[in-house]
């Protein structure tokens, strides 16, 4: 579990993921970069390090081929980071995949496949008769 970062820290987290997404959506031409969603990004308290955490659509070759697009554009990333954060340090980007989207659709596609009909909320039994 990821300890509960401080109020600085979760703004710089939220800048970096702002000016990273600003950059895949805009200025990267990278053609192995694919569809990229940014899902969380984990800076360390002294700015050494920041833990982008991506998904990617696709196949795995796809998300593959984005990872190394991704670390590829490190450097330019970085230095758009510089420009436009005052910060002492600048951090070092990792780019992570993310499963956990891929996992939400696993479970899912497990369920239909199962014979489980999803229910709105609306469609739920009463639990007290007479309401």
């Amino acid at each position: 579990m990821r300890k509960v970062a401080s109020y600085r820290m979760r703004r710089v987290n939220e800048a970096l993921k702002e000016i990273i997404g600003t950059a895949l959506s805009q200025g990267l031409k990278d053609p192995r970069i694919g569809f990229v969603t940014l899902t969380e990004v984990d800076t360390a308290s002294d700015l050494s390090r920041a833990r982008v955490f991506v998904s990617v659509y696709g196949k795995q070759a796809e998300k593959d081929a984005t990872l190394e697009g991704l670390r590829a554009a490190r450097p330019y990333l970085q230095r758009l980071i510089g420009d436009e954060l005052p910060l002492k340090r600048i951090p070092m980007l990792e780019f992570v995949y993310d499963a956990s989207v891929d996992q939400g659709m696993h479970i899912e596609a497990l369920l239909r496949s199962s014979g489980v009909e999803e229910r709105r909320p609306e469609e739920a039994p009463d639990d007290e008769a007479g309401v």
